[in-house]
């Protein structure tokens, strides 16, 4: 019973374990800003050039993994300095930045037991359990990961709106695109990429897992074949 248990944990773990990496990798990933940037002519929404695009998401960045409450990030324009973000986007900054750190810790939390799972399995040579559990959690993975990549393809607007109504508890994340430079610098096309990035990554990691169970699976079938 313990150890079906542990079996059906481990496989409901891959697609958090999974999802939260691409997350945390996206967030931290000054490339994807800079895609975003300039394939939505950011630079020109802002009126700030690139070297100011590129201090604003290194900032960010930064800010995601510190411990700063508030964020403090200045910019020039027009050969000004200035705050970029206002007090309403730096508190709803603040919250994006709580669900980031749920991530890392799902991240981390799933990581650590997928790691002890296949450890132990390793260790007593319980091969077709593991490559069991790494099939069925990276087939569980693709079936959800399918889902919100068709949910994003027919419905992204609804999707979204939803995330933000679940996430937040309050209506800070309203915010005004033509004023508020949060919501300019990343546009409804940069999060719509980036949840297709994600959910990319997601089935990439979800494929590789579940190939490296096919392989231990047969591996084991082989050897038992021929014994």
């Amino acid at each position: 019973m313990l150890g079906a248990t542990a079996k059906w944990l481990f496989i409901f773990c891959l697609p958090l374990l999974l999802l939260s990496a691409s997350i945390g990798g996206a967030v931290n990933s000054l490339s994807l800003y800079k895609y975003g940037f300039e394939k939505y002519s950011v630079g020109q929404t802002t009126g700030l050039a690139e070297m100011e695009l590129e201090r604003a998401a290194t900032g960010l960045i930064s800010y995601f993994n510190s411990d700063e409450e508030h964020i403090s990030l200045t910019v020039i324009k027009d050969d000004k300095t200035f705050p970029l973000f206002n007090q309403r986007e730096a508190v709803h900054l603040r919250d994006v930045k709580g669900l980031f750190r749920l991530d890392y810790w799902i991240l981390l939390g799933t990581l650590i037991y997928a790691l002890a799972y296949a450890g132990v399995n390793l260790w007593r040579k319980e091969w077709r359990r593991l490559a069991w559990g790494l099939v069925g959690g990276s087939g569980l993975t693709l079936v959800l990961i399918l889902a919100l990549g068709l949910g994003a393809l027919f419905n992204f607007d609804q999707l979204f709106l939803q995330f933000h109504l679940l996430s937040f508890t309050n209506e800070l994340w309203l915010l005004d695109p033509s004023k508020d430079y949060l919501i300019m610098l990343f546009p409804r096309g940069f999060w719509y990429n980036t949840t297709l990035f994600c959910a990319l990554a997601t089935g990439i990691g979800a494929v590789i897992l579940g190939g490296v169970g096919v392989l231990i699976y047969s591996s084991t079938a082989s050897r038992r074949h021929r014994g």
